[in-house]
């Protein structure tokens, strides 16, 4: 939350009396700096000159039945306060917030793990959260919670009255990062990195600054502040283009434009620009492979937790797209590129916590998309492959710890044995209107994991923790956009042919395949004929559906079959990198080549 920027004082007619009662009403310091025509922090002074302070009640977590000695609490401008300040060391963790599409449960992990962290330090901590479906604000988590928003008024108050060694915004997605600089600037410490890093990678001139400075690549990038300044910046980049809002979360009204109209559009209908909040606009790689580095730095040292391939293409939200932990289509150079480049990174914005580096790799050459120098949503997914816990590791650093100190300066994520692949759940069964193709906007609202020896066992352990079992026998439908009209479909369909799957496909795509000797009969879309392919979904005469999207348009065809495999529980992919991995999971289903095994056992396999 930034200030309005205004320095006029409240007006002198405001006494203590209209202060209080608006107060009592509920009344916001900003809302009463908009009414009032002045700034929060004015607002703010003279209502701690008033001594107009909030009182926080208990909520009694054992109904008086014996002693509470896990209460939370919450603020409300009354006469007696509740809450009774320890004389303890005691550190602040801001949580994620209401949980929505976009800010997962992810969040909330890295915030309870900091919590058992700092708890094996002896430090008294201290969870604001106003979520009440998360751990961190179940009443025995934390040594006290907070039950409040996640806005400056209501932190800064809190903060006055526990007096806190320091506060923790990193472990919370962007909301809270989003007030971090404000309350640094009212005088409270951030533990890890600092505000100014955090700033430094989220402004897109300062951050491509610092990347020049480095020699990292990148993709070429701009900022506009208006519709016209966005076509120009846009063209000048050369289309497709991703343009977003900065500050969002999950990639909200984030959207890949293929040509002028389409950012005019975009710039018109999307968020509020304005010289605070730019939008950012980026040449985006397609058919680029696309990773994720977790790691941890302690000032000094650099420890890398897991490097992770996507296996959906460029240009789908990390938060969408399955993973797999070690990449298994990368070579020894450009992963030791992307290492390096971390190490750097975390080094240069002086990160002290976790960090995560989005890449992509075309052609060879390795580009830096993105850096969040905080808690990422691939924390707990890698944590568990390596069998390093990140966020605990990340909140020690945060209050004096060395990874040296802790035994993992020389940590290798590469002596780990087995495969990890990470699977989206998504929600479109409730949902009835949304389209199910995926894009660079978050869409998910879970994850699986699937773990094994072998890769085509963890893909097939993933799909069926996703309730997306992947068939072993049947008929595959196949219907590809022209781009996808390559060596790379007709190899993936030879696969299905191989374990004995049959093949139908729309016109196009029929025609292709025959052409190429692979035999395809030919189904109707939904609007040539009967019987058409939804209608052969519901006759359960389809087993799999591989149909991958057609660019920017949206066509009718795809969202009836969509649905129809939704509502029929069929298998359903999108991507021709999704079927490739789909077929290899089914070949080890057709072995019964699955095992089961703890994940305790996995991680012993490690460190033997």
């Amino acid at each position: 939350m930034k200030q309005t920027g205004k320095t006029k004082n409240v007006p002198t007619t405001v006494t203590k009396e209209v202060l209080l009662k608006a107060k009592q009403y509920g009344f916001s310091d900003r809302q009463l700096a908009t009414i009032w025509d002045t700034s929060e922090r004015a607002v703010r002074k003279l209502r701690k000159h008033f001594g107009i302070i909030p009182v926080y009640k208990t909520v009694d977590t054992c109904a008086a039945e014996f002693e509470a000695h896990t209460p939370y609490h919450y603020s409300t401008y009354d006469q007696e306060n509740e809450s009774i300040r320890s004389d303890r060391k005691k550190v602040i963790i801001l949580g994620g917030g209401p949980n929505r599409i976009g800010q997962g449960i992810e969040f909330d992990y890295c915030c309870v793990h900091g919590v058992y962290a700092l708890a094996e330090e002896g430090i008294e901590t201290i969870m604001i959260n106003c979520n009440p479906e998360t751990v961190s604000t179940d009443y025995d988590t934390t040594d006290k919670l907070y039950f409040e928003p996640l806005t400056l008024e209501d932190v800064l108050n809190i903060c006055d009255h526990e007096q806190p060694y320091g506060v923790i915004v990193s472990f919370g997605g962007q909301t809270p990062l989003k007030i971090a600089k404000a309350l640094e600037e009212n005088g409270v410490r951030i533990l890890g990195t600092s505000p100014e890093g955090i700033d430094l990678a989220e402004d897109r001139e300062r951050f491509g600054a610092l990347l020049k400075r480095l020699g990292i690549p990148h993709p070429k990038y701009g900022t506009a502040y208006s519709v016209n300044t966005a076509v120009l910046v846009a063209e000048q980049i050369g289309f497709p283009v991703l343009v977003r809002p900065s500050y969002v979360l999950g990639g909200r009204a984030m959207e890949i434009c293929y040509n002028s109209d389409a950012v005019r559009t975009y710039m018109k209908k999307a968020v509020d620009v304005s010289p605070d909040y730019p939008v950012l606009i980026d040449r985006f790689l397609e058919d680029a492979f696309e990773f994720d580095v977790d790691a941890v730095c302690d000032g000094k040292d650099v420890v890398i937790g897991g490097v992770m391939e996507h296996i959906e293409e460029a240009g789908i939200h990390s938060g969408d797209s399955s993973c797999v932990i070690p990449p298994y289509m990368i070579s020894q150079k450009n992963l030791e590129e992307l290492k390096n480049y971390t190490v750097r990174l975390a080094k240069a914005l002086k990160v002290v916590g976790l960090i995560n580096v989005q890449y992509a790799m075309k052609n060879g050459v390795v580009y830096v998309l993105e850096v969040n120098p905080r808690a990422s949503r691939t924390v707990p997914f890698v944590s568990k492959a390596v069998g390093v816990p990140l966020a605990k590791v990340a909140a020690k650093v945060m209050v004096g710890r060395t990874l040296e100190g802790l035994g993992l300066k020389d940590f290798d994520f590469s002596t780990v044995k087995h495969i990890s692949v990470k699977e989206a759940v998504f929600p479109f069964s409730k949902f009835p209107r949304v389209p199910v193709f995926l894009g660079p906007e978050m869409r998910s609202t879970g994850e699986v994991m699937g773990i094994s020896s072998a890769f085509g066992s963890a893909i097939a352990k993933a799909q069926m923790g996703a309730g997306n079992t992947l068939p072993t026998e049947g008929r595959v439908f196949i219907s590809v956009n022209s781009s996808d009209k390559n060596d790379i479909t007709l190899r993936i369909v030879k696969e299905y042919i191989r374990l004995n799957f049959s093949i139908i496909a729309t016109e196009g795509t029929a025609k292709f395949l025959n052409e190429h000797g692979l035999k395809a009969d030919k189904v109707f879309k939904v609007n040539e004929g009967r019987p058409n392919v939804v209608d052969m979904i519901k006759n359960g005469e389809i087993q799999l559906i591989i149909n991958t999207p057609l660019g920017e348009e949206s066509r009718y065809d795809e969202f009836a079959i969509g649905w129809a495999a939704i509502e029929h529980k069929v298998a359903f992919i999108t991507t021709l990198s999704a079927a490739d991995t789909a077929v290899k999971g089914i070949e080890k289903q057709k072995e019964n080549a699955l095992t089961v095994k703890s994940l305790q056992e996995y991680h012993n396999e490690i460190v033997a």
